[in-house]
């Protein structure tokens, strides 16, 4: 089969010999997930992909030791990530193992040259094609802590923990302000809250310190790692799960789900999240359960909402954000 994405079809016509490498952070691409080696992502869809097809696949925040031939790491949207990436696996991984750093043009990857160089590490151009890059290193011991990367800042009463590529990462997000402030008078005193997407956590820290049962799940392992501290750091409890929408979650039921749902993957724009949402969210609501969302004002919800719950109505709307609710009947 041949490679679908435009990083994996240069990757595709190299002579090196990539099994048993490591394949760090990739997109999804049918290609790839035919070649041997083991898949490093923080993304669930890839994690359950890979394991569904007998294949290897750790987070970087349940991952046993490897030694791997070599490491392909995907330049991501966000070149801090990309940049704990590279001390991440400068610190886990053998010194001199080989590593190939692939990206597209306007994602980014030419940075990478610089990022290397200010590591200590050398740096030489494989190939180009497709208006992506590939560049070849090794990896060594650099005197950075990956966990530098995690930060902490003020918001709403609460300190939030953030990482370079989860949302809202170091200021609250307007949209996210906006849903807080509904919060109070449209949420109940009591019962199970379901917080989807739950990015740095504000919206499960907010819930949790109000004292209501909370669950929180995100797709992103960078942003569950994020709520699990922002939770701790704040002396709150509840659950954190790593989930593609509903599908890693217990079968339970909630009086309520909460989220700001994210439209966007890497550059391009996805309403599916958040119509997975919507369209489940009936299905894991208690009897007279709501779900409260904030939106782009501009994004096609209405639909989705009037079709699962069969109505809803504007909490708020500031021209930018509309806060919407939904209950099951």
């Amino acid at each position: 089969m041949s490679a679908e994405t435009p990083v994996c079809q240069l990757l595709e016509r190299q002579s090196t010999d990539y099994r048993g490498w490591l394949w760090v952070a990739p997109p999804r691409d049918r290609w790839l997930e035919e070649r041997e080696g083991h898949l490093l992502s923080a993304d669930q869809t890839l994690l359950s992909a890979w394991r569904e097809g007998g294949r290897g696949a750790s987070s970087p925040f349940a991952m046993d030791e490897l030694a791997p031939e070599g490491v392909v790491l995907f330049w991501p949207k966000a070149h801090a990530q990309g940049e704990w990436w590279l001390l991440w696996l400068c610190a886990r991984l053998a010194p001199g193992t080989p590593l190939h750093v692939v990206g597209e043009n306007q994602g980014g990857i030419k940075r990478v040259l610089k990022v290397l160089a200010a590591l200590g590490l050398g740096c030489r151009k494989v190939d180009s094609a497709r208006r992506c890059s590939l560049f070849a290193s090794r990896l060594d011991r650099v005197d950075i802590d990956p966990d530098a990367a995690w930060t902490s800042f003020e918001a709403e009463g609460l300190t939030l923990v953030s990482h370079p590529g989860v949302f809202g990462h170091g200021k609250l997000d307007d949209g996210t302000r906006l849903l807080l402030a509904q919060l109070a008078s449209s949420l109940p005193n009591q019962g199970s809250m379901l917080d989807m997407g739950c990015g740095d956590g504000i919206i499960a820290a907010w819930l949790a310190r109000r004292g209501l049962a909370v669950t929180a799940a995100d797709v992103n392992g960078f942003a569950v790692e994020a709520t699990r501290r922002t939770l701790a750091t704040n002396g709150l409890e509840g659950e954190v799960f790593h989930s593609d929408v509903y599908a890693g979650l217990p079968q339970t039921r909630f009086d309520a789900i909460v989220s700001n749902p994210p439209f966007h993957q890497e550059r391009a724009v996805d309403y599916g999240p958040a119509g997975r949402l919507i369209a489940g969210a009936p299905e894991r609501l208690e009897s007279g359960g709501q779900l409260v969302m904030v939106a782009n004002a501009f994004l096609p919800y209405p639909d989705l909402l009037e079709r699962a719950f069969g109505g809803f109505e504007i909490l708020a709307d500031d021209r930018r954000f509309r806060v919407y609710r939904a209950v099951k009947r």
